[in-house]
């Protein structure tokens, strides 16, 4: 709203009518404002939930000391996360930019179906929620509509940068682009010299329909990292500003990758391919990060409030889909590799406990609760570490590893 007013006053003398014109500006702001939301009106979405006794609700084979506290605690806290995103978004964001508009819608979307996971949990007090099935349909029917704006779209598109080559000390002496647009399903691929990967390439031998069958594959993988990230961030979500902070790491990341590819002069610079238009999802991620950090203000331990499906499985969707935005949904296995490590080990736990008669791999899963439960309480193939970590200790180390991860994933960029 603000973005398109002061646009309308650009040419005025009013001072600071320039200033959102600014990404670095906007950007800032919608942190700031998604951090006060988080921290301010959260307190009110808390006192509330409580009056309502909206709680979490714990499986009672797994109920400890430590978990009886967690009946008193709030739930549905995704509501603040969502919130503190929407609220700057609409006030400074451009809402005629195709990135920003689907961003919106899909954390809007996502939310609903986080919400009505945890309404029926808190109605029904179990922890059922909605039928797994469901879940995927709705994430499913995120990535479609991701995928194929991303093909339909005109404006949805990339610049490709080409390398200048010295033949005679065989080094890259400039990165140039292509003079026109194209509208082509291309990523970014690490490790490899020339990171530009075409999924077409997969489908060559269609001759003619290789980049009709490159966009069919790119809808597959669309469809499997939204529903691998959105349901690892999911699964994550069980320690005291675990989920929140991960997900802020991969926020930072994200923003930084969005910024440079939406600049032509710092994706010169680091060869990789330019996504005109997409610089606009850097005020999204500022947003995202702000709420994120406005809501650990009550989430750090010990926790005044849980995010619940509605905050976990919006959060991985979304860090899932701006990647694929931004034409680099193949890094996400490095910067979200814990996310997809909560998904492994619960596959491998409920497959291996079927298949062997009731026998488990991991002490417990989402395998960060393994590291909580010491050597011999339960019997399982995997009794590393031998000696309980507490909790705190646990979502510190994986946050390290989170920024850890982070680095790695820029380092990729260079490293060909």
């Amino acid at each position: 709203m603000f973005y398109h007013l002061f646009t309308l006053l650009q040419d005025s003398e009013l001072p600071g009518a320039r200033l959102m014109s600014y990404i670095t500006f906007r950007s800032g702001a919608a942190f700031v404002v998604a951090l006060l939301i988080g921290i301010f009106v959260g307190k009110f979405f808390i006192n509330r939930l409580r009056k309502m006794q909206i709680d979490e609700v714990e499986e009672t084979r797994f109920v400890d000391a430590d978990r009886e506290k967690k009946k008193g605690t709030p739930t549905m806290g995704g509501i603040i996360i969502i919130t503190s995103i929407l609220v700057p978004c609409l006030l400074i964001g451009n809402l005629t930019n195709v990135y920003m508009i689907l961003m919106l819608l899909s954390t809007v979307w996502l939310g609903i179906i986080g919400f009505l996971d945890d309404y029926k949990k808190f109605r029904e007090k179990n922890k059922d929620g909605i039928k797994g099935k469901y879940k995927i349909i709705g994430q499913l029917g995120l990535a479609v509509i991701v995928a194929v704006t991303m093909y339909l779209n005109p404006n949805m598109v990339i610049v490709e940068n080409q390398e200048v080559i010295n033949v005679e000390t065989h080094r890259v002496e400039e990165v140039i682009y292509k003079d026109k647009v194209v509208k082509s399903p291309q990523t970014t691929i690490p490790f490899v010299k020339n990171n530009n990967f075409n999924y077409s390439s997969i489908t060559s031998w269609l001759g003619d329909n290789a980049e009709t069958g490159g966009w069919i594959f790119f809808f597959f993988v669309t469809i499997l990292f939204v529903l691998g990230t959105s349901n690892g961030a999911n699964l994550n979500d069980g320690l005291d500003g675990l989920a929140a902070g991960l997900s802020a790491i991969a926020g930072v990341a994200l923003a930084i990758m969005a910024y440079l590819g939406g600049n032509i002069i710092y994706s010169s610079y680091l060869n990789i391919m330019y996504v005109p238009g997409s610089e606009e999802l850097v005020v999204f991620m500022a947003a995202f990060i702000g709420a994120l950090i406005g809501f650990l203000w009550y989430n750090a331990t010990p926790a005044e409030i849980y995010m619940g499906d509605t905050g976990s499985l919006t959060l991985g969707g979304l860090i899932a889909v701006c990647a694929i935005l931004i034409h680099k949904e193949l890094l996400l296995p490095i910067l979200c590799l814990l996310f997809y490590l909560e998904d492994f080990s619960v596959i491998v736990q409920v497959s291996y406990f079927k298949k062997s008669g009731g026998k488990r791999v991991f002490k417990r899963t989402p395998i960060h609760h393994h590291f909580e439960i010491p050597a011999g309480q339960i019997q399982a193939a995997i009794q590393w570490p031998y000696g309980a970590i507490q909790k705190p200790k646990i979502v510190t180390r994986f946050w390290i590893v989170g920024i850890i991860l982070a680095a790695i994933t820029f380092v990729t960029l260079k490293i060909r």
